[in-house]
């Protein structure tokens, strides 16, 4: 996963200031030794190469932050150009700084001394590189992975009662309390350890607060989607802001295509596609092509019963599909099923491997998955089930 610029910037000044302080003391020490280890000598040579080993930090954080460091190979090129330009220019500041002017003889010896005192500097900058410098870079981009766990939400608009509505009849929403369970389901995102990250709100959006049709996220990608729904369709442009900051990389579900991420279910390698009233067959041959450069096969599911593949079932951490027979239009067709005893009880929220988060209304489920063995936590969305959402609506989790 590409990294925010900020973060890229950072982990490459820490692998390029390593490699250029190990250059540094290594090129001095062994050049002091050859030419005699005196206190003078030592003091003359940090001087020569003082300014190489800065400006070997300065290219190598440069080149890092456009990501040459992660390819073995490309690092070593782009060590071998660092180590020879900054050792050419850092020689010539070395001897301007000492008050001798530029000249054609001082550009000569400059030539000269690629090959000769410059050498050991040289040499040495490209084994810190490939050594020092990745493994600091490394380890920083590792930490990074790891704990990266961010939660993508939208406020709820000031106008969510007048939200679509399709297997539902409309019913009063009362906006100020779901204000406040949306408030709670954040604290609980929060509180289990995600980064929480708002798109900016759109009170013209009613459904701006289902966040998950605008995003599809596989690894470090995120996938545009094109609401089936025209009122939706400009809930996607802040979203796809949103995901170019967190550095995720961007693709996009284009006309004639449509796709709701609602009706996105990942299991493993497999993604599962709801073929119903707002995804259409352009829309999953789309996701089919992006995913399958990603490693991922798609499996398309009819949906007819409800409005998303994700109103009928979801799975939980071992891969276990769960859902309500009521809203499955086949349930033969996945490997593993467990009926849920209430329709609100097929959904979860996978948020760590033994942690799942689950609507209050389905209370016989949440004890039903307690029993497996999960931690279960739950969220009164009373409000967004009026308007066909469930807890995966309001959020969009982004992992390493």
């Amino acid at each position: 996963m590409t990294q925010p610029f900020g973060r890229r910037l950072l982990d490459s000044a820490l692998a390029a200031a390593a490699a250029a302080l190990v250059t540094h003391v290594v090129t001095v020490v062994l050049f002091s030794a050859i030419n005699g280890a005196t206190v003078e000598v030592l003091v003359q040579v940090n001087g020569i190469f003082g300014f190489s080993s800065l400006l070997l930090f300065v290219f190598l954080t440069v080149v890092g932050t456009a990501g040459v460091l992660e390819n073995r190979w490309v690092a070593l090129g782009a060590a071998v150009l660092a180590a020879f330009v900054s050792s050419w220019l850092g020689a010539m500041l070395a001897i301007i700084a000492a008050g001798n002017p530029i000249s054609g003889e001082l550009i000569d010896y400059l030539w000269v001394s690629v090959l000769g005192f410059n050498l050991l500097f040289q040499v040495v900058a490209v084994l810190s590189t490939l050594t020092v410098g990745r493994r600091v870079w490394a380890a920083r981009a590792a930490a990074a992975a790891a704990s990266r766990r961010i939660a993508i939400v939208r406020m709820p608009s000031s106008r969510l009662a007048d939200g679509e509505l399709t297997h539902q009849e409309r019913v009063p929403v009362d906006v100020d309390l779901a204000e406040r369970q949306w408030e709670d389901y954040v604290g609980a995102l929060r509180t289990e350890g995600f980064t929480i990250v708002e798109v900016p709100p759109a009170d013209e959006l009613p459904d701006s607060v289902f966040i998950e049709d605008a995003l599809v996220i596989i690894d470090g990608t995120a996938i545009v989607t094109r609401p089936g729904a025209v009122s939706r369709a400009h809930e996607v442009d802040a979203a796809e802001q949103t995901a170019r900051e967190l550095g995720l990389r961007i693709e996009r579900i284009v006309e004639p295509g449509t796709l709701d991420g609602g009706d996105v279910l990942q299991i493993g390698s497999t993604v599962y596609v709801g073929r119903g009233g707002r995804t259409n067959a352009e829309g999953i041959r789309q996701l089919r092509a992006i995913a399958g450069r990603l490693g991922r096969e798609v499996a398309a599911v009819p949906v007819s019963k409800v409005l998303h593949l994700k109103s009928a079932v979801t799975a939980l951490p071992d891969g276990t599909v769960i859902g309500h027979p009521s809203t499955i239009d086949d349930t033969s067709m996945w490997r593993s099923f467990l009926p849920m005893p209430e329709p609100e009880g097929g959904h979860v929220v996978v948020l760590a491997d033994d942690t799942v988060l689950m609507a209050a209304s389905a209370p016989q489920s949440a004890e039903l998955v307690r029993s497996l063995g999960y931690r279960v936590v739950t969220v009164d969305i009373s409000e967004f089930e009026k308007l066909e959402g469930c807890v995966t609506c309001l959020s969009v989790l982004v992992r390493a």
